[in-house]
């Protein structure tokens, strides 16, 4: 489901730097070569990359990027290049800083389209960087919140089960008690104890059987019958979607930071860089199927220069 493309015979890491150092070096940057390069190489080989550049040259490839190129491309090369939980880790902590509605939807990507191992590596990388864990950090930052405080650090702290197996009674059993409880018009005990403990299978039976068994969506009765605020409703329907279907969230992102005056640069790289590898052939053929529109299109009409290049190679389309 990724879209990057990988040459068939693939450079050593020291050739790749090798080209990397003669792109930085002489008159300007050769920012074609830089997309050719890292663009056009996966997770494991671009950390490969980095390690070798450092020993070559006695200088991080991180902070040569950094010096050598500006604006939306610069941040796009170095969100691609760095290592990813440490990425995740940086998006998280520039997030609760600003607490914004679209901004808890980063903590919400990491906690729920993310496996069980990559959160883990997103917290121990949190903590390395910041000295304070991501848990400590969204306790202090909505501490005012309690109820989406709590929803969110159980979401962050849960480690599932990545297997396929699942408990048809089980399945069957949860699906009620949270229809009762939506129906009572108190969703919230029950959400948070199933949605944070739950495989992503388990949860998608649940999903199934919710709308088989009671003709509506587990999403649509909670909007009509939550007297939770209209703000938790909103999170709860996001980690449903991020959970359940990823790729239908990330076109919405994608759709979000391109429609109105201006273009929302930071919402759009994120969802590029951190779904590439992951499910981007998914989201492409959702944000067609939604939007009667192509990804590529619309990031031909929204961005320019050396930034739309480097992320239509990460869409697979250059």
């Amino acid at each position: 489901m990724s879209t990057i493309t990988i040459p068939d015979i693939l450079p050593s890491p020291k050739e790749d730097c090798m080209r990397l150092r003669k792109a930085f070096q002489g008159f300007g940057t050769d920012e074609k070569a830089i997309i050719e390069v890292l663009g056009h190489r996966d997770a494991r080989t671009r950390a490969e990359i980095s390690r070798c550049y450092y020993m070559l040259y006695n200088e991080s490839l991180i902070d040569r990027l950094k010096s050598e190129l500006s604006g939306d491309f610069q941040r796009a090369v170095i969100l691609w290049t760095e290592d990813p939980s440490k990425r995740d880790a940086e998006l998280a902590y520039k997030a609760l800083k600003r607490k914004k509605d679209h901004d808890i939807w980063v903590i919400l990507e990491i906690a729920c389209s993310s496996s069980s191992d990559h959160l883990i590596e997103v917290r121990q990388s949190y903590c390395f960087l910041f000295h304070s864990s991501l848990e400590e950090d969204i306790e202090s930052q909505f501490a005012q919140q309690g109820k989406l405080k709590e929803f969110l650090l159980r979401l962050v702290s849960s480690y599932r089960y990545e297997g396929d197996d699942v408990d048809e009674q089980l399945v069957k059993s949860e699906a009620n008690s949270l229809f009762c409880a939506i129906r009572e018009q108190q969703p919230y005990h029950e959400v948070i104890r199933v949605f944070s403990t739950r495989s992503k299978a388990h949860l998608n039976a649940i999903f199934q059987h919710y709308k088989q068994e009671y003709g509506i969506s587990i999403i649509e009765d909670i909007e009509c019958n939550s007297s939770e605020d209209k703000k938790l409703t909103s999170i709860i329907k996001v980690a449903i979607y991020c959970l359940q279907s990823p790729e239908k969230h990330f076109a919405q992102v994608v759709n979000t930071s391109i429609i109105g005056f201006g273009t929302d640069e930071d919402s759009l790289t994120r969802a590029i860089v951190t779904r590439a590898e992951i499910d981007m052939k998914l989201i492409k053929e959702e944000y067609k199927d939604r939007y009667n529109r192509t990804l590529h299109d619309d990031v031909v009409g929204d961005t320019s220069g050396y930034y739309r290049d480097f992320l239509l190679t990460l869409l697979g389309d250059k």
